[in-house]
């Protein structure tokens, strides 16, 4: 990518030959050259915010920036990056969205989100260490900004314009009013679950923004209860945990469950344990910022529940899913067992069978399949 600033060389996390995606985008490029078009002071503190794979943080370390992610697998990608390009990791400073923002911000640059409740709590988190003087860009392709991202700026910030197009992409440009009177912070989000959904029934499902289906259980999610399989006291993962339904559902249906929940959103595993905290659930629990199973030692797990994503970011793509269920087969003891829920017309079936030898159909409706696959 080339910059004012260099040609750094970027790759996205984990690297993997099939996946052609680059690591930065228009807008990315967009946001970079208008810096350095009206040659904005960089001296102060630069945060940037959902920055995909570290482009933005890459091609700016030489100013110091925090970075601000929910995406563990985005920070990971930034450390690799500055790692290629030769830049000591102790030159940007890396924070989660969980985490105390700078108490001053001096430069803000926001990578727009795909989830507006995300961009709304962040520049709510934010907007006490923005200043007057403040320099606020954003920016997305034009397809992810909508009036109601210009309206969160605005009510949050202050006065917002967006810049024309330039390869599909559009900045955004808010100037801060600190006499704005902001909207209280809604999320976290709690909700009731309904009846008739087992073990997690008339509980409270805590959501911190940006987790999927925030204020609803989603129906995906609702079929897999009706048919997960008994704990039996095993030690058991909720992989791409979300917000932790599932696996509150197991620890509350076997109290002597071993459940672990991760997920590679920082957001998602918050969820996970309020959600858990608020069930009154018994069993022993642990919570898992992480890329799948990397880390969980191989032969250790007796089973796995998941709903993989197939979205990442803008990009549909299997490639998440492949590494949930290698890493999966990976940390399955022999007779173990990978169930999982997606949509039909995934054809997850096929890709278990290629990679376990099997692959089971346990329940099916109209849209989505569950499905079982053992380790041999």
């Amino acid at each position: 990518m080339t910059t004012e600033w260099g040609a750094p060389v970027l790759a996205r996390f984990p690297e993997d030959p099939r996946d052609r995606l680059r690591a930065w985008d228009a807008s990315d490029e967009y946001l970079l050259g208008d810096l350095a078009e009206r040659r904005v002071p960089l001296s102060g503190t630069v945060v940037v915010l959902g920055d995909r794979w570290g482009a933005l943080t890459t091609a700016l370390a030489a100013h110091r920036p925090v970075q601000i992610t929910d995406s563990h697998l985005g920070r990971e990608a930034t450390r690799a990056n500055l790692a290629r390009n030769g830049i000591a990791p102790d030159a940007v400073r890396l924070l989660t969205t969980q985490d105390v923002p700078p108490p001053r911000i001096d430069v803000l640059l926001v990578r727009v989100t795909k989830s507006l409740a995300l961009l709304e709590d962040q520049l709510l988190r934010l907007a006490p260490s923005v200043h007057a003087d403040t320099v606020v860009v954003g920016t997305g392709m034009v397809k992810e900004i909508h009036t109601s991202t210009l309206r969160v700026f605005e009510r949050v910030l202050g006065p917002t314009r967006t810049s024309l197009a330039v390869k599909k992409a559009r900045l955004i440009h808010c100037t801060p009013d600190p006499a704005l009177e902001r909207p209280a912070n809604p999320w976290p989000l709690g909700y009731r679950l309904p009846d008739g959904i087992g073990p997690v029934s008339g509980r409270t499902v805590v959501n911190h923004a940006g987790v999927f289906c925030a204020d609803r259980l989603d129906i995906g999610t609702r079929f897999f209860l009706a048919h997960l399989p008994e704990a039996r006291g095993r030690r058991v993962v909720d992989l791409g945990c979300g917000n932790g339904v599932v696996g509150t559902a197991v620890a509350l249906a076997d109290p002597g469950a071993d459940v672990l929940f991760t997920d590679e959103s920082f957001q998602a595993v918050a969820s996970a344990e309020a959600t858990y905290r608020e069930s009154g659930a018994r069993a022993h629990a642990e919570f898992r910022v992480g890329d799948g199973l990397a880390g969980v030692a191989a032969d250790s797990v007796d089973l796995v529940l998941s709903n993989p994503p197939f979205h990442s970011h803008q990009a549909t793509t299997d490639a998440t899913a492949r590494r949930m269920f290698s890493g999966a087969r990976r940390a399955l003891r022999p007779g173990g067992e990978l169930w999982v829920v997606g949509n039909r017309h995934l054809g997850y079936h096929t890709r278990l069978r290629r990679l376990f030898g099997n692959s089971e159909l346990v329940a099916s409706d109209p849209k989505f399949v569950v499905l079982k696959a053992v380790k041999k």
